[in-house]
């Protein structure tokens, strides 16, 4: 499994517009370029990178095209590999595999109430985050492993968040076992990665900083 992650930079916005847009398709540069705020574009932009970059340099795939399942996933055509891409705040991660999975960072922001998101949780989870000496850290880390839970399932947010709990990094959602596993990207967010393959529980984890070449 490769992670590989990156930070967006109004500094270099302009730079990284002219130099990376044309290599992509016109869909692609038009999905960019449709975004309104500069961080959101660059992350678009950076995470399409860090994809490129991954499939490059750890599978020797020079040139892949993407396509989109039935459910809104994203998935690799022609190739039995698999990726998930995740943003939040300042940070773009991607994580790739040679089976399902999905991804999912957020800032630790301690300006979120965790019970603005009680009718998302299950009881257990509420009470465990309210009885928690650190509520924000628990809160992003039940939030986080349960996103990555649904990425990977792929059906995404029609899976109420209260409808399963993740006990001891596994749940069930429609009868389909998943295991979950946290990846330490950066000390200022959580981030989980999760899978229906139980490789994911061992499998040692690449994690890359990746820097856009100017």
């Amino acid at each position: 499994m490769i992670i590989l992650y990156t930070i967006i930079s109004r500094e270099k916005h302009e730079s990284l517009l002219n130099k990376y847009l044309p290599a992509f398709s016109q869909e692609d540069r038009q999905n960019i370029l449709r975004y309104r705020r500069w961080q959101d574009a660059q992350l678009s932009l950076l995470g399409k990178l860090l994809l490129q970059y991954g499939l490059r340099t750890h599978y020797n795939i020079a040139e892949a095209e993407t396509g989109i399942l039935p459910n809104r996933k994203p998935y690799l055509k022609n190739y039995n590999v698999h990726f998930n891409i995740s943003h939040s705040r300042e940070l773009v991660v991607c994580a790739i595999a040679e089976y399902p999975l999905g991804i999912d960072i957020e800032f630790n922001d301690p300006k979120v109430s965790y019970h603005d998101f009680k009718f998302q949780m299950t009881g257990h989870e509420f009470q465990e985050i309210d009885s928690s000496d650190n509520k924000t850290k628990e809160f992003f880390a039940c939030w986080t492993r349960k996103e990555a839970v649904i990425k990977a399932h792929g059906a995404g947010m029609t899976i109420p968040l209260d409808t399963f709990e993740i006990i001891k990094d596994e749940c069930s959602i429609e009868g389909e076992r998943f295991f979950t596993r946290a990846v330490f990207i950066h000390e200022d967010y959580h981030s989980y990665v999760a899978s229906s393959n139980h490789k994911i529980k061992d499998e040692v984890a690449i994690i890359t900083y990746f820097e856009a070449e100017m």
